[in-house]
């Protein structure tokens, strides 16, 4: 075997054995997420969860570029994700305003840039290849950069969600650019993978670490900079559509809100509990069904785009109908959340009481 395919095996390994120790330090340095109104938890968690997260994937990366060389534009995905990293480090330790937070992404979505890591073109539906200047080059990437590693931070609120929606959105690159592209990419990828689902056992319901905001910014600017390096350089029409659909549930999820509180006249950056997460929860559901039902909503876009990719020919027919469905299962929540209340008996409510007696 070559020794480059023990990548994501490594990293899942080094997340496995690196999470506890994290977890003491966040204690230690008062990296805890409190409770409140709005969280689900009800006692402090630690925070570090992506610290191990980081580790794990660049020391497996390691292997893989000692082997196979070739990752100098990986310079910028390096230098990006850190920045984004120690952004949320600090958040978690002191608290950022989200006009710093934004300022931070946009630089390190601009070091990708700098390393030539691009959106160059796009393709439209009955249309050629249209490549793109400048003008439109910068926009789209840091929109693209800023706008997914923000989306799978907001979906961070329940236990092991976002962790686990990477891991998937993750291997549905490594899918669809396996095969196509030099062994670089695609086992990069899976390696992110890897150091993710190490992490998950700990992240998972009841958690034991959260992700905190370096976790969830460092694997949203991951997906979205290893999505630009491989879907986007496909001269397709899967340049724009197949990412969006593999983060169609962040993606969704995202929009939701900004239109939810648009609607509201209320602050566009302005948590609230309105989120995908917390209507399932609020119809009874517990924290394991309301992330596994959201699990495989990932799963489902996430085929959507194996099948798009391999069926060009539906184009704009398909996508539409994969985002109506997933609406029209949204406007059926309470439906749902009725169905498995009554399966198996086990509620969110249920699990708050024991909670609340321990």
């Amino acid at each position: 075997m070559r020794i480059e395919f023990l990548a994501p095996g490594l990293a899942l390994i080094m997340s496995l054995i690196l999470t506890p120790v994290f977890k003491r330090l966040a204690f230690k340095l008062g990296a805890v997420d409190l409770p409140n109104a709005r969280k689900i938890h009800r006692k402090a968690m630690p925070l570090f969860g992506g610290l191990a997260i980081y580790l794990s994937f660049w020391l497996a990366a390691l292997l893989i570029l000692f082997a196979v060389g070739g990752g100098e534009k990986l310079w910028g995905i390096f230098w990006g994700g850190t920045l984004i990293l120690c952004l949320g480090i600090y958040d978690d330790l002191r608290g950022l305003s989200y006009k710093v937070k934004f300022a931070g992404q946009f630089i390190a979505a601009f070091l990708l840039l700098i390393y030539n890591i691009k959106i160059e073109f796009i393709t439209l539906p009955f249309q050629d290849m249209v490549s793109l200047g400048i003008f439109l080059i910068v926009p789209l990437t840091l929109l693209w950069v800023v706008g997914i590693t923000n989306a799978v931070n907001l979906i961070d609120g329940v236990d092991g969600l976002a962790t686990g929606v990477s891991t998937i959105a993750a291997v549905v690159i490594f899918a669809l650019t396996w095969g196509k592209f030099p062994v670089l990419i695609p086992l990069l990828v899976l390696t992110l993978a890897g150091a993710a689902l190490g992490f998950l056992p700990y992240n998972f319901a009841p958690a034991r670490i959260f992700l905190g905001d370096a976790g969830s910014l460092f694997l949203g600017f991951m997906l979205a900079g290893f999505s630009i390096m491989g879907l986007t350089k496909q001269a397709t029409l899967t340049t724009l559509i197949i990412p969006v659909l593999i983060l169609g549930l962040p993606i969704t999820d995202t929009f939701y809100a900004i239109w939810r509180r648009f609607r509201n006249r209320r602050p566009i950056f302005q948590a609230d509990n309105g989120h995908i997460h917390h209507r399932l929860l609020g119809l009874g559901l517990s924290t394991r069904q309301t992330v596994m039902i959201l699990y495989f909503s990932s799963i489902y876009f996430g085929a959507s785009a194996l099948i798009f990719d391999r069926l060009p020919w539906l184009n704009i027919y398909f996508i539409p109908v994969i985002f109506l469905i997933f609406i029209f299962a949204l406007r059926h929540l309470k439906t749902l959340g009725n169905l498995l209340s009554a399966f198996n008996g086990y509620s969110y409510q249920d699990e708050q009481k024991r909670e609340q007696k321990r």
